[in-house]
Order: C-alpha cells, then structure tokens, then sequence
C-alpha cells in the first residue's frame, strides 16, 4: 500500500499503452494481486484470532475500538487502490500526479496511528 500510489505516480507520466505504462499495470497488478490482497487478508485473519483469544478482554479499552475504526479506513484506502489499479489498467485515469502523491500519505499515516494505539494504548 506504500507503494501503489508512488506507482500512480509514474503512471501519470507514461504514454497511454507505451512500453512504460504496459509495464506499471503488471507492476501494480502484481502488487495488489500478489502482495496486497494477501497481507490484508493475512491481517485480517490474524487480527481477529487475537481477538477471540479466550482470556483477552479488549473491548473494555477504547484504545482497540480507534484502532479498529482506522484498520477499516486502511481497508478502504485499499479498496480505493484496487480501484485505480483498473482504471490504470483500461488507461481511463484523469486524476493528477498530485492527487496520488498526496495519497501515497494516507496509508503511512494511518499505519503509524494504528501502532500508536497498540504500543502507546492512549486509553
């Protein structure tokens, strides 16, 4: 998810079915396919087995219920990636190279905030 958007980025600049663009769309095909998808998934699995784990009781700390609202927001960011993976696939993008650079932010700031609650638990 950190780099995805980085490649939008170069896809911006590429020629519309070039050498380059018909590279970045098996780039960012693979990476979502192959690397994407499977950390989510991998994530969500084990997320939840932490979760169920008899003895555990995290809903009682409000610290979880943020960090599950922003692992949903990170899910949507994905969801959102995934999106502009066929757009880029069938050369239908009209977004600028500004709007993916801002959005190569958004995953890091809220993987950083979701470790923040686990490690700092805030409350």
């Amino acid at each position: 998810m950190l780099y995805l958007p980085r490649l939008f980025v170069y896809h911006c600049e590429a020629l519309p079915n070039g050498e380059l663009s018909e590279k970045l769309k098996l780039m960012e095909y693979r990476l979502a396919k192959y690397i994407m998808t499977p950390s989510m998934v991998s994530a969500y699995i084990t997320g939840t087995l932490l979760i169920l784990t008899p003895g555990l009781i995290l809903w009682s700390f409000g610290w979880i219920h943020v960090k599950l609202a922003l692992v949903l927001g990170l899910s949507a960011v994905h969801g959102f990636l995934l999106k502009y993976v066929k757009i880029f696939a069938q050369d239908q993008n009209n977004r600028p190279q500004k709007f993916f650079r801002i959005l190569n932010e958004v995953p890091t700031v809220l993987m950083i905030l979701i470790v923040i609650m686990v490690i700092v638990k805030p409350f």
